[in-house]
C-alpha cells in the first residue's frame, strides 16, 4: 500500500468528519462573541465604536413661514429646503416624512388596528370601532423646484417621495418648496403627540404644535433612507440642520420655539424685554409674563390683528412650537462656562401653584445633570410647556403633563409624575435630538436611554424618588408569558409591551451595568465616551455595545445578547449548601469532632422502645462482652500525636496558617433556571451576627451556564447564606435564593367590593380641614 496515499485519504476523512461535526453542533455558548449578530465594521463606523474617517451625514436647512388659524383650528405654511448629499452616493430621489397623515381618513393605523366588543364598553372603544371621522393629514398645495417649477411626487401613506429631475450627485445640493395645510387635532378627544386644548371655562384655546411642516427623512450609511411608515409607535429619524422659521399667530399669543427669538422687541412689550433680560441674570425663575397678566388676556382677548414671531435654531434635527394667550411665562439661566442656557416655561393657571413653584428649576436641574453624565447642554435654550396630559419631546422644548386640581391641590402622584415626565422629556434633547439615533427602528436607544439618566437625575434631586425604571421593578415583566415578550433589539412598531421593552428594560440593564456588572467608574466613563462619540451623529446599536467595551476593556457580548437579544430571564437557585470542616489530623481535635458528632446522631426509634422495655441481653450477662464492646476509637496514644507532629512538619507556613485560620468551609452549588447568565452575588451571616458580601463576576457561569459549585472557607461558623440579596440582577424568584431554605411572603387583603375611591390627595384634605368643612 502506498502510506503516503493512505496518510493523506486518513486526513481528509477527519477533516470532513470534523466538518460534519461542527455543522451539526452550533456554538450555544452564553459567552459567544456577538460578531455574527452586528454589522461588519467599515470605513463609517469602526470595529471600537467610533465614527470612521469616513462617516457622512446628511444635511437639512428649512426656511418654514407658518400661520396658525386660532378660529378654524389650522396650520398653513410653507417651506423652502436645501438638501445636502454628504453621501458617497448618487440620488435620484428625495424621501419626505408627512406624519400628519396619520390622522388622514384613510389612515393605515385604524386599519391595522384590533379589537373585540365585550360587555361593557368605554366611549373610547366604543368609538374606536368606526373609522376616523377627523380629517387632519396634510393637504399638499404646492411641490416644486427653487424656481417653482413643478417636481413629481408620490405619497404613500405618511412617506412621500419627490423625484429629482436629474440625479442628486455626492456634495451636491438641491433647493426645493413645499407649501400646505391641515387641521389640528383636539388632543383632549382624540389624543396625539401634538394638537390642542380647549378651555371652554374661558374660550380660549392652548397649542402645543409638532410633526407640523414636511420633514426630510433620513438617509444613512447603515440603512440608506429611513423611510418606514409611521404606524404610532415608531418615532422619528430626521437630518441635522439649521432653521428659520416665523410664526404668525393672534396679536396677544405667546410662542415658545425651538431655537433663539430674532424680533423680540417686535412680539414682546418693554417690561417682557426687560424681564427676559433679569432672567438670564438670575438663578431663579423670573416671570416675563405673569398669572395676573395671562389671566387678563384670557378675559378680554384681543383679536384685532397678528403678530409673527421669528426664531432661529441651528443644527437641530426638528422645530415645535408651542403658543397661547392663556400662557404664564418664567425663565432663569444656567451657566456652562462662560454661556448661559436659558431654562423656561410657558403654562396656563390651570398649572399652578405646581409650574411656578417646579418646571422651570426641574429644567435647570436635569440639563446640569444630564451634562455631567454626557456632555455641556449645547443649545441656547431649554423648554417645559404645560399640556394636559401630554409628553413629548422636540429640540429645545417639550410638552409635559401634571395639573393640580381645580382648587390648587395636587396628589403626590400627581406633582411626582409631573417632575418626572419633565425630567424625562427635556432629557430627550441628549437622546435622541443630539445623540441622534434612529428612532423609527430603536426605540431603546432614546427612551431607554433616556429614562436611565431620568432615573440618575431624579435620585439626585431627592432621595427615593418614585422613579420608573428601577431593578426590582422589572421581575414581574421578565417572569411573563414568554409568547407576549420580545427582545429590546426589535423593531419599535412590534413591540407586545412597548413601555416594559423600550423604557423599563433598557433603563434595568443599565443599571445592573452601572452598579452591579462594570461598576460606576468605568460605566460612567464609556458612557461617556459613547454620548461625545455620536453627539450630533447617527450611532448604531453595535456603536453602543461596541463603544461601550472599548472604553471600558470588559467583554459585555454575554450581557447583550442575554439582555437585549433574547427574553431570557435571570432565576438563579441555592440547589445546595455543603458543611465541611478541614481534618487537621490532630488527634485530640479530631476526638472531639467525632465525639460532638456523636452525640447529634439521632437514636432510632426502634432503639427507644426497647429501652423502655428493659435491657438487652449484653447488659444482663457480662461474659458476652470482648475487646471490641471496650474498644474506644476516639482514643490515641503517643504515637498517634508523633503521626500528627510528623505530617505537621511536611507543610509549608502558609497552609499551616490558612488551615489554623479558616476551619469552616461551604460548597454552595447554584442552578442558572432562568438562561440569563448574571452576577452571583451572595450574602452570608455568621453566628455572631456579622454579614460578609461576596461578588462573582457572570464569566463564573462560563463552562457551565446551568450549574455552578464553588467553595468558601471562613473564620466564622455561617448560619444563614442570601443569594442576590439587594435585588440588583432581576431575580424573577427569590424563593429560592436563600439557605436554610425560607418563603418570602406575598400579600393579599380581603375587602369588600366597592367603587373604586378617588386618587389620594392629603392636601385637599388638609385644606377641607382647615377650612372647617
Amino acid at each position: 500500500m502506498n502510506f503516503f496515499k493512505y496518510f493523506l485519504t486518513a486526513i481528509g476523512g477527519l477533516a470532513l468528519t470534523a466538518s460534519i461535526f461542527a455543522q451539526g453542533h452550533t456554538n450555544i455558548n452564553k459567552f459567544r462573541q456577538l460578531g455574527t449578530e452586528l454589522p461588519t465594521p467599515n470605513v463609517y463606523r469602526t470595529a471600537s465604536g467610533a465614527p470612521g474617517y469616513a462617516y457622512w451625514q446628511q444635511k437639512a436647512d428649512y426656511v418654514i413661514k407658518v400661520r396658525l388659524d386660532d378660529e378654524k383650528q389650522q396650520i398653513s405654511g410653507s417651506e423652502t429646503v436645501t438638501y445636502t448629499n454628504n453621501s458617497p452616493d448618487y440620488l435620484h430621489y428625495i424621501w419626505i416624512q408627512l406624519d400628519q397623515n396619520i390622522r388622514a381618513k384613510n389612515s393605515e393605523r385604524y386599519k391595522i388596528s384590533t379589537g373585540k366588543i365585550e360587555d361593557k364598553m368605554s366611549e373610547r372603544a366604543y368609538k374606536s370601532i368606526f373609522p376616523p371621522e377627523f380629517d387632519g393629514g396634510f393637504k399638499l398645495e404646492s411641490i416644486t423646484d427653487a424656481n417653482g417649477k413643478a417636481l413629481p411626487y408620490t405619497v404613500n401613506y405618511t412617506m412621500m417621495r419627490i423625484d429629482l429631475p436629474q440625479a442628486l450627485k455626492p456634495g451636491g445640493k438641491y433647493t426645493f418648496k413645499i407649501a400646505w395645510w391641515y387641521n389640528i387635532n383636539n388632543r383632549m378627544e382624540i389624543g396625539g403627540r401634538s394638537g390642542y386644548e380647549y378651555f371652554e371655562e374661558d374660550g380660549n384655546y392652548l397649542y402645543t404644535i409638532a410633526q407640523f411642516y414636511p420633514r426630510l427623512a433620513a438617509y444613512m450609511d447603515h440603512t440608506g433612507w429611513q423611510n418606514k411608515k409611521f404606524l404610532g409607535a415608531g418615532e422619528f429619524t430626521l437630518e441635522f440642520g439649521d432653521f428659520d422659521v416665523s410664526i404668525t399667530v393672534p396679536e396677544d399669543f405667546i410662542v415658545g420655539a425651538t431655537g433663539v427669538l430674532q424680533n423680540s422687541s417686535s412680539v414682546l412689550s418693554a417690561k417682557e424685554q426687560k424681564r427676559l433680560k433679569d432672567a438670564a441674570k438670575s438663578d431663579v425663575p423670573v416671570l416675563i409674563v405673569t398669572q395676573d397678566e395671562a389671566v387678563e388676556k384670557e378675559n378680554n382677548p384681543d383679536k384685532s390683528g397678528e403678530k409673527t414671531w421669528h426664531f432661529k435654531a441651528g443644527n437641530v434635527r426638528d422645530f415645535a412650537f408651542a403658543a397661547s394667550r392663556k400662557f404664564i411665562w418664567d425663565a432663569m439661566g444656567v451657566k456652562f462656562g462662560d454661556r448661559t442656557v436659558m431654562a423656561m416655561s410657558y403654562y396656563p393657571r390651570e398649572g399652578n401653584p405646581l409650574w411656578e413653584k417646579y418646571s422651570t428649576k426641574v429644567v435647570a436641574h436635569t440639563i446640569r445633570t444630564y451634562s455631567r453624565f454626557t456632555f455641556d447642554y449645547p443649545y441656547p435654550v431649554a423648554i417645559s410647556v404645560h399640556s394636559k396630559w401630554i409628553g413629548m419631546e422636540y429640540p429645545m422644548i417639550c410638552f409635559n403633563g401634571g395639573r393640580p386640581e381645580p382648587d390648587g391641590t395636587y396628589s403626590k402622584g400627581t406633582k411626582y409624575g409631573m417632575i418626572g415626565v419633565i425630567t424625562h422629556e427635556v432629557g430627550h434633547n441628549f437622546f435622541p435630538m443630539i445623540v441622534n439615533s434612529d428612532e423609527r427602528q430603536w426605540t431603546w436607544m432614546d427612551e431607554g436611554l433616556n429614562t436611565f439618566l431620568q432615573y440618575l437625575t431624579q435620585q439626585l434631586w431627592e432621595e427615593n424618588f418614585p422613579s420608573r425604571g428601577n431593578v426590582r421593578d422589572i421581575v414581574d415583566y421578565m417572569k411573563g408569558d414568554q409568547s407576549k415578550l420580545t427582545p429590546i433589539m426589535t423593531n419599535s412598531e412590534s413591540l407586545y409591551n412597548f413601555g416594559a421593552n423600550a423604557y423599563a428594560k433598557p433603563t434595568a440593564g443599565l443599571l445592573m451595568l452601572r452598579e452591579t456588572i462594570m461598576g460606576r467608574e468605568l460605566f460612567d466613563y464609556a458612557f461617556k465616551v459613547y454620548a461625545n462619540r455620536w453627539k450630533f451623529k447617527h450611532p448604531s446599536p453595535a456603536d453602543f455595545f461596541r463603544t461601550m467595551e472599548d472604553a471600558s476593556a470588559v467583554d459585555l457580548d454575554w450581557f447583550w445578547r442575554g439582555w437585549f437579544f433574547t427574553t431570557d430571564y435571570n432565576d438563579q437557585s441555592i440547589k445546595e449548601v455543603k458543611f465541611f470542616v478541614i481534618n487537621t489530623k490532630d488527634p485530640a481535635k479530631n476526638a472531639e469532632f467525632m465525639k460532638a458528632r456523636k452525640a447529634e446522631e439521632p437514636v432510632s426509634m426502634t432503639t427507644l422502645h426497647n429501652r423502655e422495655e428493659g435491657p438487652t441481653l449484653i447488659e444482663k450477662d457480662s461474659t458476652l462482652i470482648d475487646f471490641y464492646n471496650r474498644y474506644n476509637p476516639l482514643a490515641y496514644d503517643d504515637e498517634d500525636i508523633s503521626d500528627y507532629q510528623d505530617y505537621i512538619g511536611s507543610l509549608d507556613t502558609a497552609t499551616l496558617h490558612r488551615m489554623e485560620s479558616y476551619p469552616y468551609y461551604y460548597q454552595i452549588t447554584i442552578e442558572n433556571l432562568g438562561g440569563l447568565v448574571m452576577p452571583v452575588i451572595l450574602e452570608f451571616t455568621f453566628k455572631d451576627g456579622s454579614k460578609k458580601e461576596v461578588r462573582i463576576p457572570a464569566e463564573i457561569w462560563k463552562k457551565n451556564d446551568k450549574e455552578v459549585s464553588k467553595v468558601f472557607s471562613f473564620r466564622k461558623e455561617v448560619v444563614s447564606v442570601a443569594l442576590d440579596p439587594f435585588l440588583e440582577t432581576a431575580d424573577v424568584d427569590m424563593n429560592n435564593n436563600y439557605w436554610p431554605p425560607r418563603n418570602v411572603p406575598n400579600r393579599f387583603e380581603v375587602f369588600k367590593q366597592k367603587q373604586r375611591p378617588p386618587q389620594s390627595n392629603p392636601m385637599r384634605d388638609a385644606k377641607k380641614k382647615q377650612q372647617g368643612e
